[in-house]
């Protein structure tokens, strides 16, 4: 079964009323289940997943991201000291950007400085703080839904009307699919990623029992305003080699060389709920980030009190300012031609 929607969302079974924006629009959350019992909700603003229920081997439902229960903490959230981007949809460029500046055919561009003089995950109103719209949905098995923004031309100065479709797929091998498609009318830059704070344990725990694996041997070498110096770092007796698996760190905040992009780029896993997600992408790198800390500002769902070992983000993306680094990953995406993005979380039970 397809529907089609649009412009006017109706209420239907998979979707309800998640709030109105400041000026009016109105937002709806829309749910995808699988018949083995997991299942995502996603809000249409910035194309978020605000949860994400997994059945547990012992037959209990665990919520493995982080997020908010109402509309208005979503909006309050990018007025925090920090802007956790809680399941958002990160665009039009994913990570620093040093100086917020970047040449292309021979224009310089200056982008909004919101990260200490740098552009950090596209600006001070990026792709997460849009409202996208719903162009498609599909039901029955292996669900989907496709969220659709129009990026105005010089939209955060970036050059270009983009077009981009983000389709959500719930398989019923309890992988969450994530595929991206853009075009631009104008060469432009673009770097796309997903920002969930992921919890096996549950989104009101510590990530810090879990365990990472990275498929990585060597990270972008960062400077004290975390910009690539363009250098990497061998990861060979390094505290983040996580080529063997060890505890999730308390701090980082690293983008990590996927060493093939045709297999598992990283794992976590859980012993308390015998869980474990594996990450598939093909993009070069993964970006990981510990954090979630509200502040004591705002509370997460259900009353959660999210700190900043709350969750662990991996955000599968190209390289950091790539834009000025000629040796990275291309980043230009070329007039006309299509962006293609593709990431995978696939949860199972471990024994």
């Amino acid at each position: 079964m397809e529907i089609k929607h649009k412009s006017h969302l109706k209420e239907t079974s998979n979707s309800k009323s998640f709030g109105f924006m400041p000026d009016n629009r109105e937002i709806h959350s829309f749910e995808l289940s699988n018949k083995k019992g997991m299942k995502v909700t996603i809000i249409n603003y910035g194309a978020t997943i605000t949860s994400l229920e997994i059945p547990t081997s012992e037959g209990k439902i665990v919520d493995v991201v982080l997020g908010f229960d109402s509309l208005s903490s979503y909006l309050e959230s990018y007025y925090l000291p920090s802007a956790p981007y809680f399941g958002t949809t990160v665009g039009r460029y994913a990570g620093r950007i040093h100086n917020g500046t970047f040449t292309l055919n021979g224009t310089k561009y200056e982008l909004t400085k919101n990260n200490n003089g740098n552009s950090l995950h596209g600006g001070n109103i990026g792709f997460g703080r849009k409202v996208w719209n719903v162009t498609n949905q599909n039901s029955g098995e292996n669900p989907s839904i496709t969220f659709s923004l129009l990026s105005e031309n010089l939209d955060e100065n970036y050059p270009g009307e983009l077009h981009i479709d983000l389709t959500y797929t719930l398989t019923e091998e309890n992988e969450l699919k994530l595929d991206y498609k853009a075009v631009s009318t104008e060469d432009t830059i673009i770097n796309l990623t997903h920002h969930s704070y992921f919890n096996l344990d549950g989104h009101n725990t510590s990530v810090l029992d879990q365990k990472v694996f990275v498929n990585a041997d060597k990270m972008l070498e960062t400077n004290h305003e975390n910009i690539p110096t363009g250098n990497f770092t061998a990861l060979t007796n390094h505290d983040f080699d996580f080529r063997a698996e060890k505890k999730c760190p308390a701090s980082i905040d690293n983008s990590f060389v996927i060493n093939q992009t045709d297999t598992v780029a990283a794992t976590l896993l859980s012993s308390k709920n015998n869980l474990k997600m594996s990450v598939f992408t093909n993009q070069p790198s993964v970006h990981i980030y510990v954090g979630g800390n509200c502040f004591d500002v705002l509370k997460g769902k259900n009353d959660a009190v999210y700190h900043k070992t709350s969750g662990i983000c991996f955000e599968t993306q190209n390289f950091p300012d790539a834009p000025n680094q000629a040796h990275f990953p291309d980043s230009v995406l070329k007039k006309g031609r299509e962006y293609i993005q593709e990431t995978v979380y696939k949860f199972e039970n471990i024994n």
